[in-house]
């Protein structure tokens, strides 16, 4: 069925950065965030936060009691039975973008900090001090292995962007992937055994899964639509992704059409979880499943 929608053109969005897709999006003044959950069985979506600036990137919080998102360099939280946002209490060296998120326990953060010199950081989730673990740059940080011993990123090195893992303790990084193009967005599976992620190694952006160690890797989708950060459920059976409805190349811009997309892992098909609306960079970065696997939260925008 052919959609026709009246969204923005990119004349009356601006520039926007984009870094590779890392960077927080520059949207125009007065664009409207809207924080949504989705029931994955029912479809039904519901906005439970909204606001007159860019927020992007939200994760569930492991006792389900708050999402974690990002804005203008810092990180808040909305409580959703009380319905109030507050900003967790990082010093003034924090530039938080759109990579973030909780280890397996729920104790720590990993957080992506910087611009074009991003590092990943952790650091106690109520906030406090930031440790790094990442000696290069820029490194963007998107999964944590389900043991807690080990964090997934893409880093671009020597001009090539690629997926590594590091010790949560710290240390030397390991290359996964050495494919022309761009990898990214690695996230692990529930058991540990995958890690999965988005390659342009063929042309366009679809989505792969390797084993843990960087080996095997596999083609997941093969459609028109180039995408974006495969996340699997708690219960490992689906992978959510976003999907651009036209073709971005190794970008994934602020202000395009996209959707939601559920990926069967048993059966291994696709079907759309929600319809077309105006999103892209801060949508959907990181994980963001609810605990029980039912719902995940992601951002919509509007341009007034």
């Amino acid at each position: 069925m052919t959609r026709i929608l009246l969204l923005p053109t990119l004349t009356s969005i601006a520039a926007f950065l984009l870094y590779a897709g890392h960077c927080q999006a520059q949207a125009p003044a007065g664009v409207q965030s809207s924080l949504e959950i989705i029931d994955v069985t029912t479809g039904k979506r519901t906005v439970v936060y909204s606001e007159p600036a860019l927020l992007e990137a939200p994760n569930w919080s492991k006792d389900g009691r708050y999402l974690l998102f990002n804005k203008k360099g810092r990180l808040y939280r909305y409580w959703l039975n009380d319905r109030v946002t507050d900003e967790l209490p990082f010093d003034s060296t924090l530039q938080a973008n759109n990579d973030h998120g909780f280890s397996p326990d729920g104790s720590q953060l990993a957080i992506s900090s910087g611009d074009n010199s991003s590092h990943i950081f952790t650091a106690p989730v109520e906030g406090g001090p930031l440790r790094q673990l990442t000696h290069q740059s820029p490194s963007y940080w998107h999964g944590w292995s389900p043991n807690g011993k080990t964090l997934a990123f893409v880093g671009q090195r020597n001009g090539d962007f690629d997926i590594y893992t590091v010790s949560a303790d710290g240390g030397p990084e390991k290359r996964l992937t050495r494919e022309k193009g761009l990898d990214d967005g690695p996230d692990y599976s529930p058991d540990g055994q995958y890690i999965y992620f988005n390659s342009f190694r063929t042309g366009r952006m679809q989505i792969w899964r390797m084993k843990a160690d960087g080996s095997e890797p596999e083609q997941l989708t093969d459609d028109r639509y180039a995408n974006w950060f495969p996340h699997p459920s708690p219960t490992g059976n689906l992978v959510v992704f976003l999907s651009f409805m036209e073709d971005q190349q190794q970008e994934h811009p602020f202000g395009k059409n996209v959707q939601l997309r559920l990926l069967d892992i048993v059966s291994q098909t696709v079907r759309d979880l929600t319809p077309v609306f105006f999103g892209g960079q801060g949508t959907i970065n990181v994980p963001s499943w609810s605990p029980d696997g039912r719902r995940l939260a992601f951002v919509s925008y509007r341009i007034p």
